[in-house]
């Protein structure tokens, strides 16, 4: 999905989603023209200017909102300016932007028709417009519309495969086909082949389903709603075997996710799960749900918000999209409009229990982590099976710094998965940190090598292995090498760069110790337990004055105090075999 965004470089969609101060300008010129024009009331005590200000700063406002990704306000901000100057085609286009961003579909539909009357060329407000006719099942005017937009843009893209679904609806299959056959010759055909089976599926052409279905999930066997998609066409066929054998398949990866297990669960309740695509308006709104995400990974993040928007205005009850639009909103630290998003949710969907934990995690970040920990806790208790619940409650625990309840968390974690599959690596990792903090280091160190024989090249393990090894001056050779492995692969790590030079620093190594912990400085500035590291480097060999330097900087941008008591005593008798850094 994600290649899919580097093959385009959407001009259309990046005009309309990046700012420059031209059209600022523009904006304000045209206000001003249009007032003067009309004799606005406002010319006869001379006040046009502050009204021009008045335009110009609820645009810039309303760009930075949407930015931020407080689309609430951006709208408002957008729509104050394009009333002011309605044949303005660029506040026109903010406005309507900033709509769909929020959510008010309908609103902004309506202001995207008006734009289509300023520029008639412009793509995304056909695709809005085309998509509420599809919802309102007005086939031929969403075929209408979405087939003169060109496929050579990404806009193009989703319109052609909204288009396809839209000859879907209207019983037309093969003109269909013959559309996404178009947009398969430009290279995309591996991404839409799941389309296609959801199309075949939807149309009744079962054995079409299963094959396409099949190539999807061979193509991409992590995918949730691949693996569901598949396994729901098998058991609604009588296949459930290979339904089951396409479930085990997916976690045998080691991963599990809400969608797959309800299919399983029905699966083995002896119920068909039922098409998944019901409707053209679900299949169409897993389109706009899948670019949607492909956006959001690619760093499109207002784009992304107006694809989830869309999806879930298409098929309202479908969750998934929610938590996704949910998550795009936590990632730009709009925890309180994700958290209305994740309420929003019914008790009665299989997403309630992520969308809780997701709840739980907002709280904390917002720094109410008492009430965090409540929730979390009454998940796992009326759901024990819930792994995500499980682990997300040993996270918070750990850095409340229960570290012995937080391994608790953990072990229940690996009763669930089986501890034995790779994707396991992570719960070892966390419970022997957890058990290290809790100076429990043979259950650490066994978590740790444990973790690393589930998967031997993970850096993050190798680094806090060898670092332990390193800092109880045990192991040092061996630790070095699972060091020099960890900086291989993330050399940039100024934290794993440090390890190394602490290795270097306990083998005696001192020039190398010098020259790698100051690459550690320059990647990790103002680290207390590096710029202290490096001091002793300094001190050791021979650089008094820089190794004072780089303690006093650690004591001044040590944030728990740790560090500034420990170089205390540096500061003023030096680096003595009493003091030195453990």
């Amino acid at each position: 999905m994600i290649s899919l965004l580097h093959r385009f470089a959407r001009p259309a969609l990046v005009a309309i989603l990046l700012s420059t101060s031209a059209p600022m300008v523009q904006a304000a010129q045209s206000a001003q023209s249009v007032q003067t024009a009309q004799s606005n009331p406002l010319t006869q005590f001379n006040l046009l200017p502050l009204f021009r200000i008045s335009v110009t700063g609820s645009y810039m406002a309303g760009q930075q909102a949407l930015q931020d990704l407080r689309t609430d306000e951006a709208a408002r901000y957008f729509a104050q300016a394009a009333q002011a100057d309605w044949d303005n085609p660029v506040l026109v286009e903010r406005a309507f932007i900033a709509y769909a961003a929020d959510g008010q579909v309908g609103q902004a539909a309506s202001t995207a028709k008006h734009l289509l009357e300023l520029d008639p060329n412009n793509e995304l407000a056909e695709l809005v417009v085309a998509t509420e006719a599809l919802k309102e099942r007005r086939y031929a005017a969403a075929e209408q519309m979405l087939g003169a937009i060109g496929q050579d843009s990404f806009t193009g893209i989703t319109a052609g495969i909204l288009h396809a679904w839209a000859l879907v609806g209207d019983n037309r299959k093969a003109e269909a086909d013959a559309v996404l056959d178009k947009l398969g010759q430009s290279g995309l055909e591996d991404f839409l082949v799941f389309h296609r089976a959801l199309m075949a599926e939807a149309s009744g052409d079962t054995e079409g389903a299963i094959a396409l279905a099949a190539r999807a999930f061979e193509a991409e066997p992590y995918v949730a709603r691949i693996a569901e998609v598949y396994a729901r066409i098998l058991a609604n066929a009588g296949r459930t075997e290979e339904a089951r054998d396409v479930i085990a398949a997916f976690e045998d990866q080691g991963i599990t996710h809400p969608v797959v297990t309800i299919v399983k669960e029905q699966i083995e309740a002896g119920q068909r799960p039922g098409i998944f695509a019901s409707n053209v308006q679900v299949g169409a709104a897993e389109m706009f749900h899948g670019i949607g995400v492909a956006l959001s990974r690619d760093g499109s993040l207002d784009l992304s918000l107006v694809f989830l928007r869309m999806g879930l205005y298409l098929d309202p009850s479908a969750d998934v999209i929610a938590l996704a639009l949910g998550q795009l909103l936590d990632s730009a630290n709009q925890h309180d409009a994700a958290n209305a998003i994740y309420d929003a949710v019914p008790v009665t969907s299989p997403m309630k229990p992520t969308a809780v934990v997701r709840i739980a995690q907002n709280l904390d970040v917002k720094g109410d982590r008492p009430e965090a920990l409540r929730r979390l806790g009454n998940i796992v208790t009326s759901r024990p099976g819930d792994l995500d619940a499980v682990s997300v409650l040993g996270d918070l625990l750990r850095y409340d710094e229960q570290y012995l309840e937080a391994a608790e968390a953990y072990s229940k974690a690996l009763a669930l998965t089986g501890g034995d599959s790779p994707a396991d690596w992570r719960f070892y990792y966390v419970r022997g940190i957890a058990y290290e903090r809790a100076k429990q280091w043979p259950k650490a160190e066994a978590d740790f090598l444990k973790a690393l024989e589930l998967n031997p090249d993970q850096p993050a393990v190798l680094n806090y292995l060898g670092y332990s090894w390193i800092d109880q001056d045990m192991n040092l050779e061996p630790a070095l090498e699972m060091i020099e492995k960890a900086v291989e692969a993330q050399p940039q790590d100024g934290y794993i760069v440090d390890s190394l030079g602490w290795a270097f620093y306990k083998l005696g190594r001192i020039e190398e110790a010098v020259k790698t912990l100051e690459h550690a400085v320059l990647l990790r500035p103002n680290d207390a337990e590096i710029n202290d590291h490096l001091g002793d480097a300094y001190w050791k060999a021979g650089r008094k004055l820089e190794a004072r330097f780089q303690w006093n900087v650690a004591a001044s941008v040590d944030e728990t105090g740790n560090v500034k008591e420990r170089v205390a005593a540096k500061l003023a008798d030096g680096l003595t075999e009493a003091n030195e850094t453990e």
